[in-house]
């Protein structure tokens, strides 16, 4: 039953990734963009989680730790970027 939970969550992070991507090509503003890319760091970050719950490495669950503090390190200056730059849409 597990391998099914599990295969199924594979599935769907990587529909949800998919379809960020698809909003992180088309845009249309920048802020969609952004946000986009925040939810494809956080779907890897649940893939890496995932993945350490299937094999049982313990060492995948630092991996999404590291990759969770990156995600939010780079959101705060890509935020800071766009306060900067001032608020034009694109």
């Amino acid at each position: 039953m597990l391998s099914i939970v599990i295969t199924l969550s594979y599935l769907f992070i990587i529909v949800a990734m998919i379809l960020a991507l698809w909003r992180l090509l088309r845009g249309p503003y920048l802020p969609d963009r952004i946000v986009a890319l925040e939810l494809i760091a956080s779907l890897v970050v649940a893939m890496a989680g995932i993945h350490a719950i299937d094999t049982g490495v313990t060492a995948y669950i630092d991996i999404a730790i590291v990759m969770a503090l990156t995600a939010f390190l780079s959101a705060v200056g890509i935020a800071k970027f766009v306060q900067l730059r001032g608020s034009n849409d694109d």
